[in-house]
């Protein structure tokens, strides 16, 4: 055999094996071609039961507290900083995930049946109550009441509210309402006014209780309205004129601390006074007082000059 014929010889046998490898490589591809479809269609599907998942978080938490899930979008962008993991493969990861969604599936189901507990003892909780009220059963409920006291700096505060009693109100007297009734509520371009206006009124003719709700009414409907600080002080008088001076100091309090200048603050402030003289505190009187006369100057020595010295004359002051 010659030099030439042994190097065709050799090409030949290159070219088989060549042939051979290719057609093995060809083999391989159209093996794994099913495979790699599958792991594609496997990551849609996880994708579609992870975006149920947070669907389900945010209906079970709703406001996306992060504590519970992941924001989809951040103020920031996000880097991609993906570390390669040469011991981990492709199902090894959907175990993973699948195995974390599960976890949050379960924390989520044990969630809601707690929600579903608590509302299904509320409810329970209201109908009792419902029907208590219906059948006249229902006990006194206790209401807060609350008076002002001195701080250290010798300013007045208001206290926790302690609770008292309420007793069940008595029926409505049918004579009573018709007299409410015969009082007309205005009807002006300022519906706030109005509401004010018709407490003021309810107040003039001696309807105390009444001019007491309508004009809480008003106070918290419109804590913004300039009739506000004249609505908070009457609100007061209409407690304080019904004997009820527990319940009528908080208000004055609260309506001179609001705004010290404001209209009928420094009326609050000496009403507070009275309240606590008719609660026989003396030393809270005699702040009020003292405050009074160092804030509002003028008013001690003009309009409501009389109203001071006379309470100043009820109670002896250090």
């Amino acid at each position: 055999m010659t030099v030439r014929t042994a190097r065709i010889a050799g090409s030949r046998n290159w070219g088989l094996r060549f042939v051979g490898l290719g057609g093995t490589a060809l083999a391989l591809l159209a093996l794994s071609a099913p495979a790699v479809a599958q792991d594609s269609n496997d990551e849609t599907r996880l994708r579609k039961i992870e975006a149920e998942v947070r669907a389900l978080q945010r209906r079970v938490f709703p406001g996306g507290d992060g504590r519970y899930f992941e924001p989809e979008i951040t103020g920031q962008p996000q880097t991609n900083t993906m570390v390669t993991q040469p011991s981990t493969t492709a199902v090894t990861d959907i175990l993973a995930r699948i195995d974390a969604m599960e976890t949050q599936l379960q924390r989520l189901t044990g969630q809601t049946e707690q929600n579903t507990f608590a509302l299904r003892t509320l409810s329970e909780r209201l109908d009792a109550l419902e029907s208590g009220a219906v059948t006249g059963s229902r006990p006194a409920t206790p209401t807060p009441s609350v008076t002002p006291t001195p701080n250290t700096s010798g300013a007045l505060s208001t206290p926790a509210p302690a609770l008292t009693p309420t007793p069940v109100a008595a029926a409505p007297d049918p004579e009573r309402l018709a007299a409410v009734s015969a009082i007309a509520k205005p009807q002006t371009e300022d519906p706030a006014d109005d509401e004010y206006s018709y407490g003021f009124r309810l107040w003039e003719a001696g309807f105390y209780p009444e001019a007491q709700q309508q004009l809480t009414l008003f106070v918290e409907q419109n804590p913004q309205h300039w009739r506000a600080t004249y609505g908070r002080n009457l609100l007061g008088r209409a407690y304080l004129d019904d004997s009820k001076a527990r319940e009528a100091a908080p208000w004055f309090l609260r309506n001179y601390q609001a705004d010290k200048t404001a209209a009928r603050a420094g009326d609050s402030l000496l009403f507070l006074a009275e309240s606590m003289i008719a609660l026989e505190d003396t030393s809270r009187a005699c702040i009020a007082l003292a405050e009074f006369a160092e804030t509002y100057p003028a008013l001690a020595a003009g309009r409501l000059q009389d109203q001071y010295e006379r309470h100043r004359a009820r109670v002896t002051c250090n």
